[in-house]
């Protein structure tokens, strides 16, 4: 999934080690650009988090996340965490620009003709 917003805040980094190693997490809340705005609180993990420093408050960015939901003692716990992030018109430090889906909705959009047809004929098969 992918969701676009205007950065409003950065909220503190948090760090430390567990038994896979040293890891480093930062969250953020962006406010998207809708009818009825809404606010998402993002996280970033890892090298995610060098990415989200160099990029100002106030900045338009799209940021392609996961969401998870998760069980603990009873109660449901909701994680939304981004994979990618690009600020307005240029990718992200360390995001592949362009995808094999987005070259593949190019190649469809180019060859696909969805006009109708101007010599009356109906081609559909039922």
């Amino acid at each position: 999934m992918e969701v676009q917003g205007r950065l409003i805040s950065k909220l503190p980094e948090a760090s430390g080690v567990s038994s896979k190693g040293e890891w480093k997490k930062q969250e953020a809340i962006i406010e998207t650009i809708e009818t009825y705005p809404k606010k998402i609180c993002i996280t970033f993990w890892g090298e995610k988090v060098d990415e989200l420093k160099s990029i100002p408050e106030g900045t338009t960015i799209k940021a392609y996340i996961n969401i998870e939901s998760r069980e603990y003692n009873g109660r449901w716990y909701t994680d939304v965490r981004a994979w990618k992030i690009e600020t307005e018109g240029m990718s992200g430090s360390g995001s592949v620009s362009g995808s094999k889906d987005s070259e593949k909705d190019e190649e469809l959009s180019e060859t696909a003709d969805l006009s109708p047809s101007d010599d009356g004929v109906d081609d559909l098969p039922f």
